[in-house]
């Protein structure tokens, strides 16, 4: 079992930038495929990124291709989303997420393990 716990978030401008954490317990986490989602008022929760075991394949929704990358340090139990040029639009809260299986998908209910989650807000 894993526990996750998010960090970074917070208000910003449009086209300002944050660097989301998501710690991790455990000493299995370079197994768990790991993935961002992120869920706005009133809307259901969406796939951001995903990124593989070992952090050599990493996967985005089209909204966020050019602006948003997603990182994985094994070392320190740790994903990262660092955020650019950011909208008004990616205004949500931020949810980290843990597969078991190693294999990362753009669904939510194919993950495992949540984090609480952390607000992002980008005001225009």
């Amino acid at each position: 079992q894993v526990q996750l716990k998010e960090s970074g978030g917070g208000l910003v401008q449009a086209g300002g930038s944050l660097r989301l954490s998501c710690a991790a317990s455990g000493r299995t986490f370079s197994s768990y495929g790991m993935g961002w989602f992120r869920q706005a008022p009133g809307k259901e929760r969406e796939f951001v990124a995903a990124v593989s075991r070992l952090g050599s394949s990493t996967y985005y929704t089209d909204s966020v291709k050019g602006r948003f990358t997603i990182s994985r340090d094994n070392a320190k139990n740790t994903v990262y989303l660092q955020m650019n040029s950011l909208k008004p639009e990616d205004t949500a809260v931020y949810y980290c997420a843990a597969r078991a299986s190693g294999l990362v998908t753009s669904g939510s209910g194919d993950y495992d393990y949540w984090g609480q989650g952390t607000q992002v807000t980008v005001s225009s």
